[in-house]
């Protein structure tokens, strides 16, 4: 199958992490009449006549400059800006979720640079004192470094595993084996997904998988198999896809972020997507992915 949450990550450019604290060559690289900069105001983007808008380096305001890479024959920045620019117009600038629909298409191939900006521009919304000491915070490194200037200690940008699972119970391939999907105490009726949840210290991401499900529904988890990953910057995870067979199959809800849990056939899922009753998570994600690999081929509806 050609899973869509891959397009998210396909083509991947080239970071040029060695250059990040050569001056000059940024400079040089800066001043390329074929560079292009993305503006972000916060964390949000502004989107202009469907597409997002990457500009010549001499339109760009000032503000944190952002060294994304090379990819093809153009180097790519983000700037950063402080949120005024957003707040005065809100309708107009859009957070990651809200650029989602922007980054497909012939958009698709900039999802990594635009994940690569937002998600160091979430980093640099979030931190804005030394952990340390408390004192001010200055960005080197192209940005994706932060000094501390009292105390002299660095921060680094953070990246959350998360793992998404899907837990299946009964014979795998038959007409009875069956999948659990669950529904978030803020989502509308209908509205199912793969349980997700994150990795705590000291734990491998199999007994994350394990403990988050029996925390979520009750049900006891085997075996756990790998199955991908999926860069999410909402605002720094890394979506880690496993595929989980069911030791038990009661429901127990005892968490507040589940509000429901059900196992569905794959017939009882068919059934429900085409009358609208089940809505599954867009293509861009890695929970769809999960979900049609193990029914065994695509599925209508999506958020």
């Amino acid at each position: 199958m050609d899973f869509a949450h891959l397009a998210l990550a396909r083509d991947p450019h080239d970071r040029l992490g060695l250059h990040r604290t050569d001056e000059a060559w940024i400079d040089g690289r800066w001043a390329d009449p074929g560079s292009r900069v993305l503006v972000v105001s916060g964390t949000r983007v502004r989107p202009r006549d469907g597409a997002l808008e990457w500009l010549p380096t001499a339109e760009a305001p000032d503000g944190v400059r952002v060294l994304l890479g090379d990819r093809g024959d153009a180097t790519w920045w983000a700037v950063i800006v402080d949120g005024a620019l957003a707040k005065e117009e809100p309708e107009a600038w859009f957070p990651l979720r809200g650029l989602l629909p922007f980054l497909s298409g012939d958009q698709a191939d900039k999802a990594p640079l635009v994940f690569h900006a937002l998600g160091l521009a979430e980093w640099h919304w979030a931190t804005r004192h030394c952990p340390r000491c408390g004192g001010h915070l200055m960005p080197r490194a192209a940005g994706h470094e932060l000094v501390c200037e009292q105390c002299g200690k660095p921060q680094f940008p953070r990246t959350d595993p998360a793992v998404i699972m899907l837990i299946a119970a009964g014979e795998p391939g038959s007409d009875d084996e069956r999948c659990l999907l669950g529904r978030g105490s803020q989502w509308p009726e209908g509205r199912f997904s793969t349980l997700a949840g994150f990795c705590e210290p000291g734990e491998t991401l199999e007994d994350a998988v394990r403990r988050e499900v029996a925390e979520e529904t009750g049900v006891v988890v085997g075996e756990v198999t790998y199955f991908g990953n999926q860069p999410w910057p909402l605002p720094s995870s890394l979506m880690l896809g496993f595929f989980g067979r069911a030791v038990t199959e009661e429901i127990r809800l005892d968490d507040d972020d589940v509000d429901e849990a059900r196992w569905f056939t794959r017939a009882q899922m068919r059934e429900e997507a085409e009358a609208g009753t089940l809505v599954l998570p867009g293509g861009v994600s890695i929970s769809r992915s999960l979900i049609e690999h193990w029914y065994g081929g695509p599925l209508p509806g999506s958020w």
